[in-house]
């Protein structure tokens, strides 16, 4: 006789326990993430291969820390700007002219070789009403696209969900050690891993057990294990297909130094040309990494060079494996800097910043109206394009989604990206 407790666990008595029992996203079991969004949908044959079918894709990157966009897009036309930057400005002969009042930092040949193909937007000013200088607060704002509301679901996940109301299995990655809350949505639970090569959603150590259970039990009668069962064996499927798509990744393109950011693009490369059903993917260049207080001369420079280059390099490899037209990727970060530098050669957090935009389907150029540096805020950028509006093109104008029900409310859309 088998006394398994799980023969006896209701599903509502079930979700419960694992509401307080682990640690993944929405504080349920990493194994069992899959299973709870999906609980009551069994994929058919003609849903699945819907579901397969290419498509546009929408890649979201985000630079964590708050990356200075005043040296990253550098106003070298404007006597504020040095005038503010008497130490830390870019000089004007070291910048990669866009034209004669901005340039990109030195630093950002991977964007300026974009720029110069018409494969990226510059979106000048974005920002919100109200804006936050802590990154953690700034940070849940852009990836809830809703300000000072309290939200805690997030963009990508509600035009997921609203693209497809039920769930469909691997709609959304999310490559790194935890889900943002970008992702969050309660129809598509997020497969979320960091190195493919030892992804396994395998659960932690205590966990094993039951996970063998389930897996091993295809022919349960009972509705709960049977759920379950279905739902670990989909959750293991997919972690076989993550690491056989990088086991399988072949590319001699030019990703710049191949760590942090150019490494988890690779993995999304391979994940697009192994057909994983995904139309969302998320990732970031991680640690904070962009909060240049102190020094941040050679710092900055070091940081842009590593994501641009990537930038580039990722928009090279889906050429390459034929999906150029298919892709559309977005760059933010959770603010930019204050205008004046600081007494330790840096810059403090501040509030309006570029948006990129970035891939063949974009009409490359400059959107937006750039913020004056003489009107401030305390020292601050007054922001001139609310970032709903870019999500507004990526999720309405490229993926399909209606963006009003996604964003809660209208945004114009930038024209930088026309319809997939």
């Amino acid at each position: 006789m088998n006394n398994s407790p799980f023969r006896r666990l209701s599903r509502r008595h079930f979700m419960s326990a694992a509401g307080s029992a682990g640690v993944g996203a929405f504080g349920v079991p990493p194994i069992f993430q899959h299973a709870l969004a999906a609980s009551d949908v069994n994929l058919d044959a003609a849903g699945q291969a819907a579901m397969d079918r290419e498509g546009p894709i929408l890649v979201v990157v985000e630079l964590t820390g708050g990356n200075d966009g005043l040296n990253t897009v550098v106003p070298y036309g404007d006597d504020a700007y040095y005038n503010a930057r008497p130490r830390i400005g870019i000089p004007a002969g070291d910048v990669r002219t866009i034209d004669d009042h901005f340039g990109f930092h030195p630093s950002c040949k991977g964007l300026a070789e974009l720029y110069d193909r018409g494969e990226l937007a510059i979106v000048h000013g974005c920002g919100y009403d109200q804006p936050s200088f802590s990154h953690f607060i700034s940070m849940s704002y852009w990836h809830s696209a809703a300000p000072n509301s309290g939200e805690s679901s997030g963009w990508v996940g509600r035009a997921a969900a609203n693209l497809s109301p039920t769930p469909r299995r691997d709609y959304i990655i999310n490559v790194d050690e935890r889900p943002s809350q970008a992702v969050r949505n309660p129809v598509h639970p997020a497969l979320v891993f960091d190195q493919p090569e030892t992804f396994r959603r395998d659960g932690v150590y205590e966990q094993q057990p039951l996970f063998d259970e389930l897996v091993g039990d295809p022919g349960a009668s009972e509705s709960n294990l049977s759920f379950l069962s279905r739902s670990a064996r989909d959750a293991r499927q997919s972690a076989m297909l993550v690491r056989e798509a990088w086991d399988a990744y072949r590319s001699d393109v030019d990703y710049g130094i191949n760590v942090g950011l150019a490494q988890d693009l690779r993995k999304i490369v391979a994940l697009i040309d192994a057909r994983m059903p995904a139309r969302f993917y998320y990732c970031g260049y991680r640690g904070n990494s962009f909060d240049t207080h102190v020094h941040q001369v050679d710092v900055h420079a070091r940081l842009l060079a590593y994501a641009t280059d990537a930038i580039r390099g990722f928009v090279d490899d889906v050429e390459r494996i034929g999906r150029a037209d298919d892709v559309l990727m977005l760059v933010f970060t959770e603010f930019g800097r204050r205008v004046p530098e600081n007494i330790s050669l840096g810059t403090d957090h501040g509030t309006a910043t570029p948006v990129f935009l970035a891939g063949a389907p974009v009409a490359g150029g400059q959107y937006g109206e750039p913020p004056s540096l003489t009107e401030l805020d305390d020292g601050n950028l007054l922001h001139t394009t609310d970032f709903r509006r870019v999500y507004a093109s990526a999720v309405g104008n490229w993926m399909g989604a209606d963006p009003r029900a996604v964003l809660g409310g209208d945004f114009e859309p930038i024209p930088a990206v026309a319809s997939a």
